[in-house]
């Protein structure tokens, strides 16, 4: 919305001054991200601009450290590029896709569990005639309020009693406590403006208790929970001391070999690495934004 035709001139100034000093700040908190992404091309292995970068010349740009994350692990790495047996000794051998199927693994079946385990603490919240509700929201949202290295201390000694220490289910249980207090935020936001006559409505006509939930409940809470098992699978995505926790090698994740990468073996990599995450978090982003929009427009809250 722009200023209106009468707006005087210290208005004006106010109005594009608190722009400026936005745009300002939307920068400086954007910066380090905007550098990592030209810095993942150095053909040199270097963390910081180089004059040939500096000049844009074409041969200090390279993909090799993108190739890197292939190659990097492989027992044979000077077969052809990109044959079947180069790309089956990458995919059996590489650290990095080692570490990239362990963390899309990891976060599926932790956003599957968080959205199942925080839909179902939503609904019981929303209910107005729960005993003690405001406890127990307390309680599944205390994990985002607990300092993590506490929280992942507490997992270390648990876990490693029972015998979950070092498995990949134990990691997939501690993303799932980390992740699922985002599912039950957003869930109850979404059943703020739900009109809950429609499920007495299905009641009275005889629909049984799962074919009101699938059919009346589930279709109008459905970007609630699709934006908050998206922010589950952010947070799993990204975790790292949980991680360093209670994983061992064959558990390690992408955030845990960029870990490893930067106090055992500086490599750019890295930083091609952050690059691919950085875009898919973006696009991760601009799908929970237009599922939000979607979900106000179907409670009304915005114009069609």
């Amino acid at each position: 919305m722009g200023l209106p035709p009468y707006a005087a001139t210290w208005e004006r100034i106010w109005y594009y001054g608190f722009r400026f000093f936005c745009a300002l700040v939307f920068l400086f908190l954007i910066a380090p991200i905007l550098i990592i992404i030209p810095l993942s091309f150095n053909a040199d292995p270097y963390f910081t601009f180089t004059k040939g970068m500096l000049a844009f010349k074409p041969s200090a740009y390279s993909f090799r450290w993108y190739l890197d994350i292939f190659q990097n692990g492989m027992v044979n790495p000077g077969l052809p590029k990109f044959s079947w047996a180069w790309l089956a000794d990458s995919w059996q051998n590489a650290q990095w896709i080692h570490a990239t199927k362990n963390s899309w693994f990891i976060a599926i079946c932790a956003t599957i569990l968080s959205a199942s385990l925080g839909t179902l603490a939503a609904l019981g919240l929303s209910q107005s005639q729960m005993p003690a509700r405001n406890f127990f929201m307390s309680l599944l949202i205390s994990p985002m309020i607990v300092p993590l290295v506490i929280t992942a201390a507490g997992m270390f000694f648990f876990f490693s009693n029972v015998g979950l220490s070092g498995t990949y289910l134990g990691i997939i249980l501690a993303h799932t406590v980390l992740g699922t207090p985002f599912v039950v935020i957003t869930v109850t936001a979404t059943l703020i403006g739900f009109d809950r006559s429609l499920i007495r409505a299905g009641q009275m006509l005889g629909a049984p208790a799962h074919t009101v939930f699938l059919k009346i409940i589930m279709p109008l809470i459905l970007p609630g929970v699709i934006s908050g098992a998206l922010f589950a699978f952010i947070t799993s995505f990204d975790e790292v001391v949980a991680v360093i926790f209670l994983a061992n090698y064959d558990q390690r994740t992408i955030p845990r070999q960029m870990w490893a990468g930067i106090r055992e073996q500086i490599s750019p990599t890295i930083l091609a690495v952050a690059t691919i995450l950085i875009v898919i978090s973006i696009m991760l982003l601009t799908m929970v934004e237009l599922l939000r929009r979607r979900s106000e427009r179907l409670r009304g809250l915005s114009p069609a």
